[in-house]
């Protein structure tokens, strides 16, 4: 489970003349009693169409006055005033009301506090719910909040959204409104554990709760580069598109740092406040994922956004990504930052036949085996040195073609060379100049397969640009 959230207040009697309602509702002996404590007006705004929808996906519990003002502005359409409740599944006080009701344009803020699930059909809290134009998830514990599905009040959110209000959430309220849920129903996954098994006890997911516009196919995480959660939501990404969570073979990880958020606009348009997000793309099938096993998977697209920046998931980006894998539960180095992909023009790899060189790989002893790439292939890496050399172990069948053609960056000159399984050069290109193409072609005239080398050198310069290799085998 996630720790629990901020400490919510509970000196209520110093507030109390701000607070019209305070009472429990629903009780019965079986459980514990729901709290419900307004603050602003006893009476509910009455208006005949809202603006929005807008949402909020804040990394750590609180509020984040920038992107839930804007919010509001977005559902009130610059006029009036909107009812605003927080939902919450454990502890006490009004922490997120006691910021939202010093925004402009607020009505009311409820904040309801339901400890069992069946509080999810409480008559008293979905008329709040409906009445409102904006719903908050605190932070606490996620798995209470799924336990939710099925019950009047996943409805009753729905219908906000519906009628041109918004959502939002921090922690695990902001894994709540992704559209796969990772719910910590047995335990709370470390980056650690989630590579070095995708199928252990504390990788479980909802699916079928909240789906927004805009962001299907999406697992969100929180607090996440203060407790390194990229593996696990590279892991969290894999199992989607392994078990099918997920439509069309692709999944998006949305991580957001503590005291950051994404303002969702209602065409889809997010734009980050604070330190950090990432968006993770898996668009292919993972190499390795199996129960017991560590995970196998190359090719993550990480976008990275700073303060002020933007992602649009209604017309998900093909480039400005970088490039990271995971091999045998080993994560490539410094995920949280890398060379983006800036050449839209340029088809992105994708599918299980793309591969990042990893170093060291500067000899045929050492050389990355990409054998079990599917063709057409791309193969990526740099020349981190005037002197380094980049291999890569492949093999061809009796009466088989190899094409490989490589994209050389501006910022060195390197040659490309096909060595035989002893070291024999086979066959060369050795275009003059930084920035200059290299190609080659050759088939294999024998029968039965061997193992070949494409051997890629630095001629002169070197970078941390990527080359690209399209590889080819007819």
């Amino acid at each position: 489970m996630f720790p629990a959230r901020n400490p919510r207040r509970v000196a209520l009697v110093a507030a109390a003349a701000a607070l019209l309602t305070i009472a429990p509702i629903g009780a019965t002996a079986a459980h514990a009693q729901v709290t419900r404590v307004r603050q602003g007006s006893a009476t509910d705004v009455s208006r005949a169409a809202w603006s929005g929808p807008a949402y909020t996906m804040n990394g750590s519990g609180g509020i984040v006055t920038a992107t839930m003002s804007r919010a509001v502005d977005a559902i009130r359409g610059g006029t009036g005033a909107i009812d605003v409740v927080v939902v919450a599944g454990s502890g006490s006080g009004t922490p997120e009301c006691d910021v939202i009701t010093g925004l402009a344009g607020i009505n009311s803020c409820t904040t309801l506090t339901l400890t069992a699930a069946r509080d999810g059909n409480d008559s008293q809290v979905n008329t709040d719910i409906r009445n409102a134009e904006f719903v908050y998830f605190a932070g606490g514990d996620q798995c209470n909040y799924v336990a939710w599905k099925g019950t009047a009040l996943e409805a009753s959110v729905e219908s906000v959204v519906a009628k041109g209000g918004g959502v939002g959430g921090g922690s695990a309220g902001h894994h709540v409104n992704s559209d796969i849920v990772y719910d910590a129903c047995a335990a709370s996954a470390t980056s650690s554990t989630a590579l070095a098994n995708p199928y252990d006890r504390s990788l479980t997911f909802t699916t079928g709760m909240f789906r927004w516009p805009n962001y299907a196919n999406t697992v969100n995480d929180s607090h996440f580069v203060t407790r390194d959660r990229m593996g696990r939501t590279m892991a969290f990404v894999a199992r989607a598109v392994k078990d099918g969570l997920a439509s069309g073979g692709k999944a998006w990880g949305v991580g957001v740092e503590e005291g950051a958020s994404l303002y969702i606009d209602r065409n889809g348009l997010a734009t980050l406040s604070g330190p950090s997000a990432y968006v993770v793309l898996g668009d292919h099938q993972p190499e390795v994922a199996v129960s017991g096993q560590p995970l196998t998977y190359t090719n993550f697209k990480i976008w990275k956004l700073s303060g002020g920046q933007t992602y649009d998931f209604a017309n998900r980006p093909t480039c400005g990504y970088y490039l990271k894998s995971v091999r045998a539960g080993v994560p490539d180095g410094s995920l949280y930052s890398g060379t983006p992909v800036t050449d839209c023009s340029a088809p992105p790899p994708s599918g299980g036949s793309s591969y990042v060189e990893v170093e060291p790989n500067d000899s045929r002893t050492a050389a990355n085996d990409i054998a079990a790439l599917t063709y057409p292939a791309t193969v990526t890496g740099d020349m981190k040195s005037g002197t380094d050399r980049d291999y890569f172990a492949l093999t061809l069948a009796g009466g088989q073609t190899l094409t490989a053609t490589c994209a050389i960056p501006t910022a060195y000159d390197a040659d490309l060379y096909l060595l035989s399984s002893t070291g024999s050069t086979l066959t060369r290109s050795v275009n003059d100049g930084a920035g200059a193409d290299e190609s080659i072609t050759l088939t294999r005239t024998a029968s039965g397969s061997a193992t070949y080398y494409l051997d890629l050198e630095a001629y002169s310069g070197s970078g941390t640009a990527d080359y690209s290799c399209a590889l080819t085998r007819s």
